[in-house]
């Protein structure tokens, strides 16, 4: 089978168009006929020898977390899924690939109403919205919510399962021209991050995602409410965040997504019911991998980038 292959970390990373075995399931597993896969920001980190580079194994391997496609093949003690299934999955890796392997418990179902490649920039942005918006057992009926970053792939969700979930006023920061987006999202209030103290007068939240992080997360917690809480997204930024904001007397944690197959299929029935909109940003075929990861990197895009690998 055909995957897009780093061999060395590097920065920017570059991947190879390459042949390698196609993956067998085993017990507990599926072989998923891989249609579509997200891109998120942890794939390029991840290129460079960050992010979960330390995982990885042995060079040259596929990266990517997020797929939608077709079971072609069942392991044993397969019993809830099916040859001919259309599922999504939130993986630890390898979905820049023709066929992926996945454990049951990392994997939903694919509702006719969604299409492949909405399914498949829904799983890692997905869950990492969902997970970071419950941190802490958060009631979000009557809060106030806000989501820095809100056009990226994570914050687009987050704003939106945040409504879904009784939130009493959502806000968000985002370029200008991404306002009117996310206004029809939900959003009830758009700061222009572009615009110096643009959170001056935004008011105490009761829970700030944080989509940035280093100075920007740092300079957001003055808009966090003493007794509130501000889940900060990136990794390598988030001591940093977490620290000024205990120097404040606030809290601030971060947060890595975790595969959960009963949330994904949750919110995936959200989508299917349009209660939630996936915005995508471009579509490039798994050869172009590189190209759709220069624009990621950019942090220039509305919503998600997804590869098309099959039909």
């Amino acid at each position: 089978m055909q995957a897009m292959l780093l061999h060395a970390f590097a920065t920017p990373a570059r991947f190879e168009l390459g042949d390698i075995a196609k993956p067998q399931p085993g017990p507990g597993q599926v072989l998923i006929r891989n249609i579509a896969a997200g891109i998120n920001p942890i794939d390029w980190k991840t290129g460079t020898g960050g992010g979960r580079a330390a995982q990885l194994g042995n060079l040259p391997i596929a990266l990517g977390r997020e797929c939608a496609g077709v079971i072609e093949a069942v392991g044993e003690h397969v019993r809830a899924y099916s040859p001919g299934d259309a599922v999504l999955g939130f993986l630890p890796g390898r979905c820049f690939a023709e066929y992926v392997v996945a454990e049951m418990k990392h994997i939903a179902p694919k509702p006719d109403r969604v299409s492949y490649i909405e399914a498949g920039a829904i799983p890692l942005a997905g869950m990492t919205a969902w997970q970071a918006l419950a941190l802490g057992g958060y009631d979000l009926q009557g809060k106030r919510v806000l989501v820095l970053a809100g056009a990226g792939g994570v914050g687009h969700l987050a704003i939106q399962i945040a409504k879904l979930q009784g939130a009493k006023y959502v806000a968000t920061t985002a370029s200008a021209p991404r306002h009117e987006l996310l206004s029809s999202l939900g959003a009830n209030q758009c700061y222009d991050y572009n615009r110096p103290g643009h959170l001056d007068k935004a008011g105490e939240f009761d829970l700030i995602i944080d989509g940035i992080g280093g100075d920007i997360g740092t300079a957001s917690l003055s808009a966090l409410s003493q007794d509130g809480l501000m889940v900060t997204l990136p990794s390598v930024t988030a001591e940093s965040v977490i620290a000024a904001a205990s120097k404040m007397g606030k809290v601030a944690r971060g947060i890595l997504a975790k595969p959960n197959g009963n949330q994904l299929r949750t919110l995936v029935k959200s989508v299917a019911e349009g209660k939630i909109q996936v915005v995508l940003d471009r579509t490039f075929t798994l050869d172009q991998l590189n190209e759709a990861m220069d624009l990621s990197r950019s942090g220039h895009t509305q919503g998600k980038i997804v590869i098309e690998i099959g039909h």
